[in-house]
C-alpha cells in the first residue's frame, strides 16, 4: 500500500525491529529515536503515518501527537502505549492519535493498523480532491458559459482567486471585465472586505488623484476637511481599476509608484499612508500597442500585468449566445411579469449569425427590447433589433454560379478580416501579424463601405461612385423562412447563399 511510515521510539532495537519487520510487509519505512528528530525529519521528508512510543526522553508521545496535529493536520500518528494504559490511550486520542497499539507490539496487529490508516488517509485526500472539483464546477456569479473560451477564464479565474498579486483583466467592452474582477474579489479570503470600483476613463487627472489618493484640508480650494482616497478606502479588500488604458499618463507615473511602494501620498499631503488592497486592473485596449506608440508607460504595464485574464469576446463563444439569452429573457420576463419563456427557431439562427460587437452587454439590451416587444409566449424574429435581423454573416460558402449572388473580392476580403479577428478573440495586433498588414490597415479593412451612387443610377443598376455595382438592401424584418424551417437571403441581396447542411458554428 502507498504512503511513507516514520517509526519513532528512543530504543533503537525497538525502532529497528519495528522498521525492519513493517518493510518486509511491503511498506515503505524509516526510523528515528526521539520526538525532536522526528520534528526535524519531516520538514524535509514527509510522512503519511507516525508510529510513536509514548514514554520517551524529552517530549513524550503525547506531545508529539499534539506538535504533529498542528504543523501537519493530514499526518495520522500512531501511539504504542503500555499494558493496561486504558487512561494515555485516550490521552493520546484526544491530543490527535489516529489509532494505539498496546505493548507488547505485535507486528501484524501493527501493520494492519497502519495499514487501515493509510487506507483512511487516502480516502479523506480522494473526499477531498472530489470537493475541490466540485468547486471548480460551481458557476461563478455573474459569468455564465460552457465554451472552452469562456472555461478557461473561469479556470484562471479560480487559480488566481486566492492570490494577491496584481491583475490585467482584458478585453472588448461589454464582455464581462467588471464580473471578472468581482470573482476574484468573491473567491478570495477579501471577500468579506470592500470591493471599490474606479472608472479611470470618467475623471480628469487632477480629481482622478484626490478620488484614489485622498487629500489634506485646504490641499485645494473645496478641501474643507481632509479625506482618505480609494487605495485606503479599500482597506483589506480589493480596489478595481476599470479602463486603465484612458490613464492620463500623468497620473500612470504616480500610479507606478504607489504600486512599488504599497503606500499613498494624499493631495496635499506630505507624509505617506500605507494600503492593504489588492489591485485588479482592467482595459478594452491593447496595451502592448498603447506602449509601443508611447501612450501608455512601459513599467506600469510590467506592474499590472503580473497576471493577465482575457475575457473572450461573445462571437468566439458561439456555444453560448443562445444559453446567455435564455437567461437574460428568464430574467427580464420574471422582472417584468411578461409570459415569454423561449426562443422561436429562426430567432435563435439569426441570434447565432450576429457577430455581437457589444458582447454581453449587447445581448442583454437585445434581449430587453425583445422582451418589451414579445406579444407572445416566445420571442421572434420581428422582436429583434434590425441590425440583428439584417446581419450578414462572416461566413463564405459559395454556392451558385448566379452573379446577382456572387460578392466582390472587397467583401470577400472583409469577411475573411472579421474571421482572423475573430479565431484570435479580437486581438488586432495578433491579427494584424497574422494577415501580414498593420493595425491601421486592419481597421481600414473592417470599414463598410461607403456607397455615394445616385439614387437615379443606383434605381437603373449603374456602378456606384465606388465602381462596384450597386446592392439592394434586406427587408426590414429579416430573411424569410422557406418550408424548411431555414432562413433564405433574397436574392440580389450581395450575400452568398447558404445551404441548410452548410451553416456552420463557431
Amino acid at each position: 500500500m502507498n504512503g511513507t511510515i516514520l517509526i519513532v521510539d528512543d530504543d533503537d532495537d525497538t525502532a529497528v525491529l519495528l522498521r525492519d519487520s513493517l518493510r518486509k510487509r511491503g511498506f515503505d519505512v524509516d526510523a528515528v529515536n526521539s520526538a525532536q528528530q522526528c520534528l526535524e525529519r519531516l520538514r524535509t521528508d514527509p510522512a503519511d503515518v507516525v508510529v510513536t512510543d509514548v514514554q520517551m526522553s524529552g517530549m513524550s508521545g503525547i506531545d508529539l501527537c499534539q506538535e504533529l496535529r498542528q504543523r501537519y493536520p493530514d499526518l495520522l500518528p500512531i501511539v504504542l502505549t503500555g499494558q493496561g494504559g486504558l487512561d494515555t490511550a485516550i490521552a493520546a486520542i484526544r491530543a490527535g492519535a489516529y489509532d494505539f497499539i498496546t505493548k507488547p507490539v505485535k507486528v501484524d496487529a501493527l501493520a494492519i493498523a497502519v495499514g487501515r490508516a493509510l487506507e483512511h488517509l487516502s480516502l479523506r485526500r480522494e473526499v477531498k480532491r472530489l470537493r475541490s472539483a466540485a468547486d471548480r464546477d460551481v458557476p461563478i456569479d455573474g459569468i455564465a458559459g460552457n465554451s472552452p473560451a469562456i472555461r478557461e477564464t473561469i479556470e484562471m479565474i479560480r487559480r488566481v482567486a486566492d492570490s494577491d498579486a496584481t491583475v490585467l483583466v482584458t478585453g472588448e467592452s461589454g464582455t464581462g471585465k467588471e464580473l471578472v474582477a468581482r470573482a476574484l474579489h468573491n473567491l478570495s479570503p477579501r471577500r468579506d472586505q470592500p470591493f471599490v470600483a474606479v472608472n479611470c476613463a470618467a475623471m480628469p487627472a487632477p480629481l482622478l488623484e484626490s478620488e484614489l489618493f485622498g487629500h489634506v484640508r485646504g490641499a485645494f480650494t473645496d478641501a474643507k476637511r481632509s479625506r482618505a482616497g480609494l487605495f485606503v478606502q479599500a482597506g483589506a479588500g480589493t480596489i478595481f481599476l476599470d479602463e486603465i488604458g484612458e490613464m492620463p499618463i500623468e497620473m500612470q507615473v504616480k500610479l507606478l509608484r504607489v504600486l512599488q511602494e504599497r503606500k499613498v501620498r494624499p493631495v496635499g499631503g506630505d507624509e505617506e499612508v500605507p494600503f492593504e488592497a489588492r489591485v485588479v486592473t482592467a482595459t478594452n485596449r491593447d496595451l502592448e500597442t498603447e506602449v509601443e506608440e508611447k501612450r501608455f508607460r512601459e513599467d506600469l504595464f510590467y506592474r499590472i500585468n503580473v497576471v493577465a485574464i482575457p475575457v473572450p469576446p461573445l462571437r468566439s463563444r458561439a456555444g453560448d449566445i443562445l444559453l446567455l439569452a435564455q437567461f437574460f429573457l428568464k430574467r427580464i420576463a420574471g422582472r417584468t411579469n411578461k409570459p415569454v419563456q423561449g426562443i422561436s427557431g429562426p430567432a435563435a439562427r439569426l441570434l447565432m449569425d450576429y457577430d455581437w460587437p457589444g458582447n454581453v452587454r449587447e445581448l442583454e439590451n437585445c434581449m430587453e427590447r425583445a422582451v418589451a416587444l414579445c406579444r407572445l409566449d416566445e420571442v421572434t424574429v420581428d422582436d429583434l433589433p434590425a441590425k440583428v435581423q439584417e446581419h450578414q454573416s462572416s461566413k463564405i460558402v459559395i454556392t451558385t454560379e448566379s452573379p446577382g449572388e456572387l460578392i466582390t473580392l472587397d467583401e470577400m476580403e472583409r469577411r475573411y478580416v472579421r474571421q482572423v479577428l475573430n479565431a484570435v478573440g479580437g486581438n488586432k495586433t495578433h491579427a494584424a501579424r497574422i494577415l501580414g498588414i498593420d493595425r491601421r490597415s486592419l481597421y481600414r479593412r473592417l470599414e463598410e463601405p461607403r456607397h455615394d451612387a445616385k439614387p437615379e443610377a443606383a434605381a437603373a443598376g449603374a456602378p456606384s461612385a465606388t465602381g462596384r455595382p450597386p446592392t439592394t438592401p434586406p427587408p426590414i424584418g429579416g430573411a424569410s423562412n422557406g418550408s424548411n424551417g431555414h432562413a433564405t437571403p433574397p436574392s440580389g441581396t450581395g450575400t452568398s447563399v447558404v445551404h441548410p447542411g452548410e451553416i456552420e458554428h463557431t
